[in-house]
């Protein structure tokens, strides 16, 4: 396989990599809240004339999504910037999803740095979370360090014609610099059912495995080291092919274990710099050795460690996540998780409380 990659793996959002903060961040941007990416309760004005635009290339097999334009005032933070309103994605074809590939660009499509993509998200509308059946299936994410997610041989992310695909974007401007007619592009290379005959595939499931179990992933990170940690029960029978982790600012580890079998699944330690702001994730692979077993039933724990040197509580500072694909033993079990479309929501109005 190509490597599953730690861009197939990583936690989608918020891994700095190497893109500069601000020194001295303006005071709504400095403990950032991630309510919004997942499924929280955030109010934002909305952006006016942000579009999605889609475009399927049947050469490359590939369909490129395009939201935007979005005006980025210089220093300004997510909850004083206006925000684009949810958009709605109905998936053209019946098939596979194989990869997603994030980059911001400006009107004549040159590149533009990342920095000032706080997220984005994507759900299915049409399907429940398998972990935590209360949310919808978040099936992509990317943050600032647009992180790519490369293709795993030989898998997919399996879609009907006409599934809703709800489109999260949130943006701010932590520079110097301003930023007019912003596009966020997405491409995403696909396959269509027609062609499973020659080109087989198995069936994965994005697995979010969240120290807040199944609730919002945000929370309150109190000053000094600090350690939170949530259950989730898996409820089939399958493989995870590889997982890596998410924390904000701050954050030193994510570990995934196995408690009915008494496992470490993952210990994923965090690369920060010297004032403890993340740099990066590592990612732990399975897919050489088959995938890592899981059993229905098998409960699973997640605990997120900080160390807060500001002295002060950061409202809404932290998140704990493991993320990975999973592969069920029999994927026609999974059928159950599909949802009927909801009505069609007014995007014009629609902020990122949900």
């Amino acid at each position: 396989m190509s490597l599953l990659a730690a861009s197939a793996m990583c936690a989608p959002v918020a891994i700095l990599g190497q893109q500069e903060k601000p020194t001295t961040p303006p005071p709504d941007m400095e403990h950032e809240h991630h309510g919004g990416f997942m499924q929280g309760g955030m109010h934002h004005a909305v952006a006016k004339g942000v579009t999605l635009d889609a475009k399927v290339d049947e050469t490359a097999h590939t369909i490129t999504l395009r939201v935007g334009p979005m005006t980025l005032p210089a220093n300004t933070g997510h909850m004083k910037m206006p925000q684009p309103p949810d958009l709605v994605w109905d998936v053209p074809m019946d098939g596979w999803l194989l990869a997603y590939h994030p980059r911001l660009v400006d009107a004549g499509g040159n590149a533009v740095p990342g920095t000032p993509l706080h997220h984005t998200a994507f759900w299915n509308e049409n399907r429940a979370d398998f972990l935590c059946p209360n949310k919808e299936e978040h099936i992509f994410g990317a943050g600032s360090e647009m992180t790519d997610w490369a293709e795993v041989p030989g898998y997919g992310y399996h879609v009907q014609k006409d599934d809703r695909i709800r489109i999260e974007t949130m943006v701010y401007n932590p520079t110097a610099m301003p930023y007019d007619k912003v596009y966020l592009e997405v491409v995403i290379p696909f396959q269509r059912l027609s062609d499973s005959v020659s080109q087989p595939r198995k069936n994965v499931y994005p697995a979010w495995m969240d120290v807040s179990s199944c609730g919002n992933s945000g929370y309150d990170l109190p000053a000094g080291k600090s350690e939170k940690s949530g259950m989730v029960t898996v409820k089939y029978n399958g493989v995870l092919l590889g997982v890596g982790g998410h924390l904000h600012d701050y954050g030193r580890q994510v570990v995934l274990q196995d408690v009915s079998r008494k496992e470490t699944v993952a210990t994923l330690d965090a690369k920060v710099d010297g004032q403890g702001q993340l740099l990066s994730m590592p990612t732990k692979l399975f897919f050489a050795e088959g995938g890592y077993k899981f059993g229905a039933g098998d409960v699973l724990k997640i605990s997120a460690t900080y160390e807060n040197p500001t002295g002060k509580l950061l409202h809404d500072g932290a998140m704990g996540i493991a993320v990975g694909y999973f592969v069920p033993v029999d994927d026609k079990v999974m059928a159950a998780l599909r949802r009927k479309t909801k009505p069609s929501h007014d995007m014009a109005t629609m902020s990122h409380d949900h």
